[in-house]
């Protein structure tokens, strides 16, 4: 079963567009070219938009009678998410986040200035030593683009299993398993149960594509309990408040630890936070990379090993990072100098 489109077809033909947002049947904006803004294109009525809603969640085999809203992937890759009546009290709207069958290389995005090629080199060592990284920012930052980026650089001998409510992740990787949660009548499976099932399952490298809900606690489980080398991303717009989000989730999904107990966890699990922004002009980049180093008393100790300077550059900021005896452990790959500030400058 195909899916006709409609006078969408150009929008989704169109590589400069990333999403796609209809409100109503005449009223349609795009993110153009990191910039959102309104389209010409409109249905030619309400009924044909409609159409096209069956059609998605007919094709997704959803049940209209089960809910309001619905969350799946196009045919084409694509996510998409639809509301209905009386959740949207307008009317059907739909927004469809379109995504690139291949991620881009650090090298590319060093070149569009997301990331110093100093820093996407630091990266990709981290990487390969098996560091825990969380990718933080806020929506639209490219939290999701930047994992699948990271973990093309996961050496073709390990094995990864990749969680999600909603299929995103996109690895250019040959042992890649993706599990994804069920919310079907009759059957649910959460993240959380996805997580529990993917321990047994002998991964090297586990990513969870969001931590969102009660699966945070497990994560922090699997990463400290040798998958060294697993990802995940958190919705926040700071480092500190990933960190604050971080514990909000463990306490909202019932575990009863002391505070101090958990930051001790989470300063075991992470190795580094990787901060990501979406300006108001559509560019994207790593604005900060974060090493969480020790505990002191109640407080998560943190040293910030790369940042924009007051001309917008990513350097380093100087400090050199704990985390270098583990990527120099068996030989040496990156000198204490190479987080010298002046080599940057």
């Amino acid at each position: 079963m195909s899916i006709d489109y409609g006078p969408l077809k150009s929008l989704f033909e169109s590589s400069d567009i990333t999403e796609i947002m209809i409100n109503t049947w005449d009223k349609i904006f795009v993110e153009h070219k990191g910039m959102l803004v309104e389209t010409s294109v409109r249905f030619v009525d309400a009924r044909q938009y409609q159409e096209l809603i069956y059609a998605v969640l007919s094709f997704d085999k959803k049940d209209i009678s089960t809910g309001y809203a619905f969350d799946g992937i196009l045919p084409l890759g694509h996510r998409y998410n639809i509301t209905l009546p009386p959740l949207s009290p307008k009317g059907p709207a739909m927004t469809v986040r379109k995504f690139s069958a291949k991620s881009l290389t650090l090298d590319q995005l060093a070149q569009s200035d997301f990331i110093s090629s100093q820093a996407a080199q630091f990266l990709k060592v981290a990487v390969e030593s098996k560091l825990n990284i969380v990718i933080s920012g806020g929506t639209g930052s490219g939290k999701t683009s930047f994992l699948n980026t990271l973990g093309s650089l996961v050496s073709f001998d390990e094995r990864i299993v990749s969680i999600e409510d909603v299929a995103e992740i996109r690895l250019q990787h040959p042992n890649w398993l993706a599990l994804q949660a069920v919310n079907e009548p009759g059957r649910k499976l959460s993240v959380r149960d996805c997580l529990v099932n993917a321990l047994r399952m002998r991964p090297n490298r586990i990513f969870v594509g969001e931590c969102r809900k009660d699966e945070t606690f497990e994560m922090l489980q699997a990463m400290n309990s040798g998958h060294e080398g697993s990802m995940t991303t958190v919705h926040a717009n700071t480092p500190i408040d990933c960190l604050s989000r971080i514990e909000s989730l463990v306490y909202l999904a019932g575990i009863d630890l002391p505070l101090r107990q958990i930051r001790y966890q989470m300063s075991q699990a992470f190795n580094l936070i990787i901060q990501l922004k979406r300006h108001s002009n559509g560019k994207r980049e790593v604005t900060e990379i974060v090493e969480l180093t020790t505990m002191e008393g109640d407080i998560i100790k943190r040293s910030t090993l790369f940042q924009r300077d007051r001309f917008g550059k990513l350097v380093c900021s100087g400090n050199v990072p704990r985390v270098l005896d583990i990527i120099n452990a068996e030989k040496m790959i990156l000198p204490s100098n190479f987080f010298d500030n002046k080599k940057s400058a």
